[in-house]
């Protein structure tokens, strides 16, 4: 099974942790990565140059102008052709590595244990065994978010804002064929999507709680972006409110 993920960077000069990427892409040759430079205006382009010309199941794209984390992921995936299917499954993970990269083996375990599964979302829940490290704040305001995408979704979910996802290639490029309303919060509206194409979608999709997160300092996320969510969640709603 060849797997490609997606890494949207922006101004990742300093937090671009490339020997990670390096060692573990050594280790599985069937995994590959694309990063996507969305305009960045540091040194973060100069970086992927000389990490992907170490191996070859590394690669990058570059994009003129900054477009925000939804069209970088969309405009990698659909640079990506996969005609002859090179591709079983696509996803993406945030290039701070919040979300460790072991945690692609598990999702890869996940779908030989059940083949009908076409959708993964990793989601950060606290327990015992696992390391989840969160800002107070966004933890409390992650779960109010994530009860009214359940409401509005009318679907069970517990965090759709985790950056780790994977999805089957057959599917992705319908999910993200058109643009997308929200820089952020896009993949509320890849939900909708999806169960426009999936009305009974409960055995295609599953949410898996990742072993480790953590808070990495310079996100781009900043407070005016939480301020914004509730709009940009109601014109999402409005949109596809007739599907679902």
């Amino acid at each position: 099974m060849k797997v490609l993920i997606i890494i949207p960077c922006y101004n990742e000069e300093f937090r671009l942790v490339t020997d990670a990427f390096y060692k573990f892409s050594s280790k599985h040759p069937n995994i590959y990565f694309l990063f996507v430079d969305d305009g960045s205006t540091d040194n973060t382009l100069g970086l992927l140059r000389s990490l992907c010309n170490a191996l070859e199941n590394l690669s990058y794209l570059s994009l003129n102008k900054n477009s925000g984390k939804a069209e970088a992921i969309r405009n990698g995936i659909l640079s990506v052709n996969n005609d002859n299917e090179e591709y079983t499954f696509i996803g993406y993970l945030d290039a701070d590595l919040s979300v460790p990269l072991k945690e692609i083996e598990t999702f890869l375990d996940i779908i030989k244990k059940n083949n009908e599964v076409e959708f993964i979302l990793g989601i950060r829940v606290a327990r015992l065994g696992a390391q989840i490290k969160r800002n107070l704040f966004r933890h409390y305001f992650g779960r109010v978010f994530a009860t009214s995408v359940s409401i509005i979704l009318k679907e069970n979910v517990y965090d759709s804002q985790c950056g780790a996802k994977l999805i089957h290639s057959s599917l992705i490029y319908k999910l993200f064929k058109d643009p997308f309303i929200s820089k952020w919060i896009f993949d509320v509206e890849l939900l909708f999507r999806f169960k426009m194409i999936y009305t009974n979608c409960n055995n295609k999709i599953i949410e898996y709680p990742i072993n480790e997160w953590k808070e990495v300092a310079g996100s781009k996320l900043k407070i005016k972006y939480y301020l914004l969510a509730p709009i940009e969640l109601f014109k999402i709603w409005f949109r596809y409110r007739q599907f679902n």
